[in-house]
């Protein structure tokens, strides 16, 4: 296999940014920053995850018991506007809103001696070390930015210098523009500034940032709201933010950190960083063209050729590698996991107010990490769902008196599981809990752990309880849900009225057979519960199945409705296509061609207009096998919603679209779901030669292979258990062998038997 082509992920500009949209993000999970880049003005828009507006709330409304039964009644009479009116009153949360997202502020830096004219002015990401970098030249004076979110050590580092001895003057402050009367800034000692104050008032927590400079020569003041320094050679600026949601005194903890920090030399910052960050990010490599091939010019102007049709696969590969890049940095171990914004968020009445969205948005966000070799990124998410057990206990108890613990479309840094809003297309949809719980289970299956399955079969057997009670019979003696939702969409009657909650959306019940399938399966590896197996197993033969619809597509809805809507951005009933795995070319043809027609009616009538959305229809062309549509997705996700500097745009900016383009590329060269591996199972045309490193496969094996011509021309599997392995692809013989835990083994296409074996 030749080598990949490794240390080339950069993005670079060749002027500042103006706006938000272009700037750069670094982040270390909990800390982030975007950097515009400016010359004598610049700023960093600062995050820190836990900056969330008020605290917890107990938000259940005591009225949704006691009408449930009415409005079960009126929806299965057909009486929908009494039963939406009734429910927008009884079961919306009091009050509508969780908790909203807010950013921590922003540092300024303002730069002396900055007069003359700029030349050679450069902005870049460094993908493979995780760093950003500004450097040009003014009057003659080479001036350069390091700046990093640094995860083992906590905080966002700056670096600036020069080449000419004691010509670097600044200074710099905290601000947080309109929303300044929630702060206070004061001086620490002769070199630092600490920025305090209030997140939502007497209920929410509190928050501290401090800022430590360590010059280089020079003299270094404080003066009102300001740090200066005057002509030093270079200068470390040191940045950490708590809140009171983990640390009793956020702002001893800082500083004290801080002091810490100073001690250490920034080159070891450096190193431990890089060491860090590059443990996680260079364990995937693709390459999708030649190297003969590759252009280097700037990010944006690539972006604008691609977008006027030009083909550019190592664009595509940056873009790659930037999903993962932003999944590193904006969900690590004991932060909380990626918002609709990852990290980065420069509003205080942010979109969707950035929460965790769960009817897709925030599971679009981890699809990524498993298969891109990124688990340990997954925790966080595993951390949240735990969280939402206790209070998702007591929605499951007072709104529906269930067992077990439930949760809607939205849920917030105190892990929320009442209702988000009174929108009826999405707010009264108890299936947000069950869906996360299949993260769980994923998780598993690509890592064969034994032991965080024992502990995660607890999760998810109390999410499939509370279905379980949730269940009502229907006239025709079938298990449904109702009230419910397809999301976010709605349905036409033959009347002409308009409905939006229904009894038994499609997607509930490939839901339900997705995670009472991955009970059952859990109880029986780990030895326990063969009544509950028994009961589930009884449950999954009475829900409605997946019905053709008189279009030939997937029904929506347990009854053929015409759609409102028919390019509707959410195409929830192909879950069993992805991520479930219901619907397959192989064992299911007949669904796998009713949802290729659900999606080409979806594309005919505007469908895929988020980014988000384009994303989603990636994954379903890729698990269709066919590679030129998901290509042409791909291009329509970078033509039409991704921002210059490679954001995922909904619009406005949304992440989820970044984490879905990579996961959908992913699912484009290698699949897995099926108990076998398939290599190329969606290859387009213009990708007919490549090579792919790290990915990983459910099972417990880890994959790197090379194509030449849209055939493998090698494979190498390396097998974390012992097990029954089993690959095909094209130009290559299907291979089915035993591995012993730790071994590597190799295949090409002449010889079906193991050419290198290695311990």
């Amino acid at each position: 296999m030749k080598e990949s082509n490794r240390n080339n992920h950069r993005m670079w500009y060749s002027k500042p940014a103006e706006i938000w949209n272009e700037a750069l993000p670094i982040g270390n999970g909990r800390l982030g920053a975007m950097i515009f880049g400016g010359v004598a003005e610049e700023r960093l828009k600062l995050n820190e995850d836990s900056m969330w507006y008020g605290g917890p709330r107990d938000r259940n409304n005591e009225d949704a018991l006691p009408n449930l039964p009415h409005i079960r009644k009126l929806i299965m009479e057909g009486k929908l506007q009494e039963a939406e009116e009734m429910a927008s009153m009884t079961m919306a949360g009091l009050p509508e809103a969780q908790r909203h997202y807010v950013p921590l502020g922003e540092l300024q830096l303002s730069f002396g001696n900055h007069d003359g004219p700029v030349e050679d002015y450069v902005r870049a990401l460094d993908l493979d070390r995780g760093i950003s970098m500004v450097s040009y030249n003014v009057d003659g004076t080479r001036y350069t930015r390091e700046l990093f979110a640094s995860h083992p050590d906590q905080a966002i580092i700056i670096r600036i210098s020069t080449d000419k001895k004691n010509t670097l003057s600044m200074k710099a402050r905290f601000t947080r523009q309109n929303w300044r009367y929630l702060e206070k800034t004061k001086k620490w000692e002769q070199s630092g500034l600490i920025m305090h104050g209030e997140c939502g008032g007497k209920d929410g927590s509190s928050f501290a940032a401090v800022l430590k400079a360590i010059p280089d020569g020079g003299t270094c003041q404080l003066l009102g709201e300001y740090l200066l320094l005057k002509d030093a050679s270079s200068v470390t600026l040191l940045l950490a933010a708590e809140t009171t949601f983990r640390q009793e005194d956020p702002e001893l903890y800082t500083k004290l950190r801080m002091e810490e920090l100073s001690r250490i030399p920034y080159e070891t910052l450096l190193v431990r960083h890089t060491s860090d960050y590059n443990e996680l990010f260079s364990r995937v490599s693709l390459n999708l063209s030649k190297s003969s091939d590759r252009y280097n010019g700037p990010t944006d102007e690539r972006l604008k050729q691609f977008q006027r049709g030009e083909e550019d696969p190592e664009l595509i590969e940056t873009y790659f590698q930037f999903g993962r890049y932003l999944l590193i940095s904006s969900s690590r171990s004991g932060s909380l996991p990626a918002n609709l914004q990852g990290i980065w968020n420069d509003s205080f009445t942010p979109p969707w107010d950035s929460k965790f969205t769960i009817n897709i948005n925030t599971q679009m966000n981890y699809w990524l990490a498993e298969n891109c070799n990124l688990a340990e990124c997954h925790e966080p998410l595993f951390d949240l769902i735990e969280r939402m057990r206790e209070p998702g206990r007591i929605t499951a108890r007072k709104m529906y008196d269930c067992r077990g613990f439930t949760a809607h479309h939205n849920t917030d840094i105190w892990a929320d599981t009442a209702p988000q809003d009174t929108y009826l297309p999405a707010s009264f949809w108890p299936m947000g809990a069950a869906w996360l719980c299949l993260h769980l289970w994923e998780h598993y299956r690509y890592s064969q752990d034994l032991n965080f399955l024992e502990e995660a079969y607890e999760t998810m057997k109390e999410s499939a309880q509370f279905l379980l009670d949730y269940l009502i019979e229907d006239a025709d003696g079938r298990l449904i849900t109702c009230p419910s939702v397809s999301p976010e969409n709605s349905y036409k009657l033959p009347s002409g009225e308009v409905g939006i909650l229904c009894a038994g959306a499609s997607m509930d019940f490939q839901i339900i057979e997705a995670l009472f399938t991955a009970c059952i399966q859990s109880a029986e590896l780990i030895g326990r519960d063969h009544t509950f197996r028994e009961e589930l197993a009884a449950v999954l033969k009475r829900i409605p199945k997946t019905q053709i619809g008189k279009k030939g597509q997937i029904q929506e809805w347990m009854e053929d409705y015409e759609e409102v809507e028919p390019g509707h951005r959410h195409i929830s009933h192909l879950f069993g296509l992805y991520p479930g795995e219901s619907f397959t070319p192989e064992y299911t043809p007949e669904l796998a061609k009713a949802a290729r027609t659900t999606l080409e009616r979806r594309l005919e009538n505007g469908g895929g207009h988020t980014g988000w959305s384009r994303a989603w229809i990636i994954h379903f062309w890729a698990r269709l096998q066919d590679g030129q549509k998901a290509y042409e997705n791909v291009r329509a996700l970078l033509e039409h919603s991704t921002l210059p500097n490679l954001f995922d745009n909904h619009p406005p900016f949304q992440i989820d679209g970044n984490f879905g383009g990579s996961s959908g590329i992913a699912e484009m060269l290698m699949q897995s779901h099926t108990n076998v591996i398939r290599l190329l199972p969606a290859l387009p045309d213009n990708w007919c030669e490549g090579s792919v490193e790290g990915l990983r496969a459910r099972g417990g094996y880890t994959i790197r292979f090379s194509w030449a011509k849209s055939k493998i021309t090698e494979v190498t599997v390396r097998s974390s258990i012992a097990g029954l392995c089993q690959l095909e692809g094209p130009g290559l013989k299907p291979i089915s062998f035993n591995t012993e835990a730790g071994a590597t083994y190799t295949f090409t296409p002449s010889s079906s038997e193991t050419l290198s074996q290695t311990q």
